[in-house]
């Protein structure tokens, strides 16, 4: 039976949402196409006549996951200070559900030995990241404290690096040692509300 051109967009979509998720909750090797079909309630053949190979899924999947960000691009949405976004980055629930969380964490490893192709997907969503929360900093600055775009830029490299470092450690911890975990997580959290309060030199 033919299936129609909103049909096949709407399956197209489907499987791009299950495969961000499940590559990041899995890794990209620990995924087939099997599972992401069946996540998305397809069958196993219907991937091909959406993507022409599996590496070209992979690279739309990461490029999809990069829709989630720690600074979405409006900015204005609730809780959108620089401190409840940290919070809510270095958390145990972001922690603990990497499906639909970021996917520098979760992935980065992966993406550096995908070659350049997956990489250059990593780098425009990694630098589209930095840009947003450059813009969130330089807008929760007291007007009389405005930055230059490039410190801006500058802090924004060393907070999200810092999230990114932080929680891919909390998830390696977290079953083996829950308290170091959870303290990596918090004291991290309070190190860089301090850092992003105070003055860029």
């Amino acid at each position: 039976m033919k299936v129609s051109k909103a049909q096949a967009a709407e399956n197209r979509e489907g499987i791009l949402d299950a495969a961000a998720r499940l590559y990041r909750e899995r890794g990209l090797t620990g995924v087939g196409v099997a599972d992401i079909t069946r996540d998305a309630g397809l069958t196993h053949g219907g991937l091909y006549r959406h993507f022409q190979s599996k590496d070209a899924l992979v690279r739309e999947a990461c490029a999809r996951a990069f829709d989630w960000s720690i600074a979405p691009l409006d900015g204005h949405t609730p809780n959108a200070n620089v401190e409840d976004r940290i919070r809510s980055y270095l958390s145990p629930q972001h922690r603990d559900a990497p499906g639909s969380g970021c996917p520098a964490a979760a992935l980065a490893v992966d993406a550096a030995r995908a070659g350049a192709e997956l990489s250059g997907v990593f780098a425009d969503g990694i630098e589209r990241n930095i840009q947003r929360f450059a813009q969130l900093l330089a807008e929760s600055a007291p007007a009389s404290a405005e930055a230059a775009p490039a410190a801006n830029r500058a802090r924004a490299m060393e907070v999200l690096a810092t999230m990114v470092g932080g929680l891919v450690l909390a998830r390696a911890t977290a079953a083996g040692q829950p308290e170091l975990s959870l303290e990596i997580l918090t004291t991290l959290q309070d190190q860089l509300v301090r850092l992003v309060e105070s003055p860029l030199g």
